[in-house]
């Protein structure tokens, strides 16, 4: 099988999901890569600007970029963590009354995303994605 196909597909298709995302986001003053970080915080809590980057896969500059426009509309805060270059990021209480309102949105927008996926295609979709790189 022609490899360079196969990825060529799953980005445009992932950066088709990205746009789309951004487009739902637009109202609430967000875009996909902040949603990332607001729906991991809301997931896992408060976490290190260190342990976001590790998680999501994305420089360290680039989340310290999306946090501080997070920060600056309300979204988030950062706190000392525990030396002074670390920094520990949550939501803001705006941010948790707000989010239920912004997952419904987006969860909605997935459903649409997925319509012609079966709930056996969804679940080896996730199967199969969870194989592709070198063991995370």
């Amino acid at each position: 099988m022609d490899t360079t196909t196969l990825f060529h597909t799953l980005n445009q298709k992932v950066r088709l999901l990205s746009k789309e995302a951004n487009e739902v986001l637009q109202k609430y003053g967000l875009f996909s890569s902040q949603w990332t970080i607001l729906y991991v915080l809301s997931e896992k809590g408060p976490m290190t600007q260190m342990d976001i980057s590790d998680y999501i896969k994305v420089e360290a500059p680039t989340v310290t970029r999306t946090l501080t426009r997070l920060e600056e509309s309300g979204w988030i805060v950062r706190k000392p963590g525990k030396d002074k270059r670390e920094k520990t990021v949550e939501l803001t209480e705006m941010a948790k009354n707000k989010y239920p309102i912004v997952k419904q949105s987006i969860m909605e927008f997935e459903q649409e995303f997925i319509v012609q996926l079966s709930q056996q295609e969804q679940q080896q979709l996730l199967n199969l994605l969870g194989k592709l790189g070198k063991g995370e």
